[in-house]
């Protein structure tokens, strides 16, 4: 009787005759349409059939690369968190050790504004970044296949890192509820130029997202860290 190895072996999708030229390109092909329809129609809604068809690739090719519906959507949240730590990592480390070290307030509020900075130009000024937040925003919302790898991965340790500078800024117990709260409204008001910003766009009479918008949009940002500072009677005295 074979070895259950050699089952699996058996059964795992091979490549076919001759395999598939251009690899890695054909893979991020299929990823970038996979995350487009998940974003859309959710697990659930979207199909491998309209995924291959919008890769350009045969269904074949989709089992090849990923095994299945369960394993490219979960290659779709992998390659988010990918992305998120290739832009954030480095700071955020630094931030880290910035709050061991015992950073103080307006250290804290410096940091706090250059996080959330990065996260502007991550989720809201790059290109491609409507389609991984709407992949996101839809997971964490229906708590889908991939909702503990995101949570634990991206959300979570993002959330928590906002919530100690929030801490330090006030000098509120650490993790308590109302820095939750406020890393919340704060990293929850960034979907109003990723999921809503047509919507966004509209009421502030912007034909389009520029850089000059994105600068403005850092700037109310920061005003609200501001806010948070002055509220606690932290730090130094604030910008007019």
């Amino acid at each position: 009787m074979a070895s259950s190895t050699a089952k699996r072996e058996a059964e795992a999708p091979q490549a076919p005759a001759g395999g598939y030229r251009k690899g890695a390109e054909t893979r991020l092909r299929i990823l970038t349409a996979a995350l487009h329809e998940f974003g859309m129609a959710g697990a659930a809604g979207a199909t491998t059939r309209k995924i291959a068809q919008e890769a350009g690739v045969s269904l074949p090719a989709l089992t090849y690369y990923f095994g299945g519906k369960e394993g490219l959507y979960l290659a779709c949240a992998r390659e988010i968190v990918r992305e998120y730590q290739a832009h954030m990592l480095a700071m955020l480390a630094d931030v880290r050790i910035s709050i061991a070290e015992g950073a103080s307030p307006d250290a804290a509020r410096t940091s706090l504004k250059a996080v959330i900075g990065a996260l502007v130009d991550l989720q809201i000024a790059r290109q491609q970044s409507d389609v991984w937040m709407s992949f996101v925003l839809r997971e964490i919302s229906e708590q889908g296949p991939a909702f503990g790898l995101l949570f634990e991965q991206l959300w979570s340790p993002g959330a928590d890192l906002i919530v100690d500078l929030i801490s330090r800024i006030t000098g509120a117990p650490p993790r308590s509820t109302q820095p939750r709260l406020q890393a919340l409204l704060l990293v929850s008001s960034l979907t109003a130029f990723s999921l809503a910003r047509p919507i966004s766009l509209k009421y502030l009479g912007w034909p389009r997202l520029g850089r000059a918008g994105v600068a403005e949009i850092k700037a109310a940002l920061d005003q609200q860290i501001d806010q948070i500072a002055a509220g606690s009677g932290a730090g130094s005295a604030l910008p007019e």
